[in-house]
């Protein structure tokens, strides 16, 4: 098993007040009325794992919604990759996530107390839980979406191919939009050089430096303040210099320690220190002096320096926000401008390499072709093994893949060029028909939960949350899925949100969720039965509202028949 979610703490989240979960291996499933706030719970998950965030998660009255979970992270290494690529350790296996959502919308994301970009999360986030709710049902009336599932079935061998496509894919892109921009019609180049020229010549006849406009306004600031400079100066200077000023008694003191400093030791090093003092204080009299002597107040130099740095602001004005910002805007358009000017030569140099990428590209995308056919029978395969087990053993689901001749770029996207689309036969001699246009909601159930059963394998996150998923099905097909949902909780942690009492038996642990109120406010309570509160409420499951001695007998019933498949 790949880990697990350990705990999980949310406050003032939706409905939830305060709330802290315990959690364990196999199965555990949620249950209770509807409204109830069960898929609030997954919906914080969510959230912890990179989903989107909104200000209305935040309770009412609150200032901020907080999420934390530990995760048993010990045997994921895919996980402990992204967060080691990130500079985060994960102590004895253990991961703490953490996310904080204000009334402002805005988050706040860290891993084991550091902060991390939401980014981030989401990569860490996808090798720890896997949601499956209805929107994945959705997916698969969109048949646009299929090439990712089916990609996702792939291993190792088809991320790294579909990664290296895609940076091909980029290089192409970047080297198309540039030759566009250069074959553009020539009265647009003919503008286009004529501004870069302008711009050129303005920024060349500034004979700007680097850090000109900090020595500038160093001097700038020396000149307006001249009088109190040379004032300061000169009042230093004179206490230093002359007669009973600063040197003449530290000259003063010198000599009279100098008559006695044979005498004692602790003298002598006064003295040695007093005789430095001198010949420092002497040296800066003598700086002050050289200064004062060449300091003349000149006007002009300060309306020179006034003018250039009024220019450099005009530039700055045009061109950046900075001085180096202008320069590097200066060597930008002049390379533009070459490139522009020689541009025949240059498209020539770049159509060629447009056409050696061109061919790589063709290559990449080829070799996901290949990969896609092999994956696809292989998942053709998988599935119709599991719908058999989910009683559809007359129905046949396969997956059609049309290639686009590559002719242009137009033909590639950043999938390849490759068009999945799901299809099923439902009836024996029935043909294969798109999937999204003659399954019943009962039957996508069954084909995403057959999916999910196979996708396990591949995928190795830490858990699986099913978010009632057995929308549309009852008596023995109910059966077969909660068989199915417990067969993965043998191998991953699973987290099931269910209305139907086949799964709830099946529960290593059952969660009851239910709203009460508190201090006038409608609250999120959970409750983890026992065997008796299980029977119960399975019991309550079965009948509806009103609870019968023969409906808690076919509880017991139930829950004696799931152990008995469970062994």
């Amino acid at each position: 098993m790949k880990g697990m979610l350990v705990e999980l703490r949310v406050e003032n989240f939706a409905i939830i007040d305060k709330l802290n979960l315990s959690f364990e291996d196999g199965l555990t499933v949620f249950t209770g009325e509807t409204g109830a706030g069960k898929s609030i719970i997954i919906d914080a998950i969510s959230l912890l794992v990179g989903g989107r965030a909104s200000s209305d998660y935040v309770r009412h009255g609150a200032d901020k919604a907080d999420i934390e979970a530990l995760f048993d992270i010990a045997d994921n290494d895919a996980c402990r990759r992204e967060l080691e690529a990130i500079g985060i350790e994960s102590e004895d296996g253990l991961l703490v996530l953490r996310r904080q959502i204000s009334k402002n919308g805005k988050s706040v994301c860290r891993a084991n107390g550091r902060l991390i970009t939401l980014g981030n999360l989401r990569d860490i986030g996808r090798h720890l839980i896997d949601i499956h709710g209805q929107h994945e049902h959705q997916e698969l009336m969109q048949p646009e979406k299929h090439i990712r599932m089916l990609d996702r079935f792939g291993d190792e061998e088809m991320e790294k191919a579909k990664e290296a496509y895609r940076k091909i894919y980029g290089d192409v892109l970047e080297i198309s939009r540039h030759l566009e921009r250069l074959n553009a019609n020539e009265e647009e180049i003919a503008r286009r050089l004529d501004i870069l020229q302008y711009q050129i010549k303005e920024i060349e006849s500034a004979s700007l430096q680097p850090g000109e406009e900090d020595r500038l306004l160093e001097e700038r600031t020396q000149l307006v303040n001249f009088e109190k400079i040379f004032e300061a100066l000169s009042r230093a200077y004179e206490a230093l210099n002359g007669e009973q000023k600063g040197l003449d008694w530290l000259r003063a003191a010198g000599a009279e320690l100098e008559t006695v400093r044979a005498l004692d030791g602790e003298i002598e090093e006064m003295a040695a220190a007093i005789d430095e003092c001198f010949y420092i204080i002497e040296e800066q009299a003598h700086r002050l002096r050289d200064r004062l002597e060449f300091m003349e107040f000149d006007a002009d130099r300060l309306n020179a320096v006034e003018a250039r740095l009024d220019e450099i602001t005009r530039l700055k004005r045009k061109y950046g926000k900075t001085l180096d910002d202008v320069l590097a805007y200066y060597d930008s358009a002049r390379k533009e401008y070459e490139e522009l000017t020689h541009r025949g030569e240059t498209a020539d140099d770049l159509a060629a390499e447009y056409e050696k990428r061109f061919q790589a590209l063709i290559e990449a995308s080829d070799r996901l072709t290949a990969l896609r056919k092999k994956i696809a029978k292989r998942m053709a395969e998988a599935v119709n093994r599991e719908l058999a087990d989910l009683y559809m053993e007359k129905a046949r689901f396969d997956i059609g893949i049309e290639t686009a001749a590559p002719d242009d770029l137009a033909a590639f996207n950043r999938d390849g060029r490759d068009r999945v689309e799901f299809f099923i036969s439902t009836n024996v001699g029935e043909p294969f028909k798109p999937l999204a246009r003659v399954a019943s909601g009962g039957e996508m159930s069954r084909i995403m939960l057959a999916i999910k059963s196979h996708f396990k394998a591949f995928t190795g996150v830490t858990s699986i949350i099913f978010d009632e998923v057995d929308t549309g099905v009852g008596g023995r097909v109910a059966q077969a899925m909660a068989e199915k949902i417990y067969q993965l909780s043998k191998s991953s942690q699973v987290f099931c949100i269910t209305h139907l009492p086949q799964v709830a038996a099946m529960a290593d642990h059952h969660l009851y969720i239910s709203k009460v109120e508190k201090d006038r406010r409608t609250v999120t309570h959970v409750q983890v039965l026992n065997d008796d509160e299980k029977v119960a409420e399975i019991a309550r499951m079965i009948s509806g509202v009103e609870m019968t001695e023969l409906t808690k007998q076919h509880a017991k019933e139930l829950i004696q028949l799931a152990e008995e498949i469970k062994r």
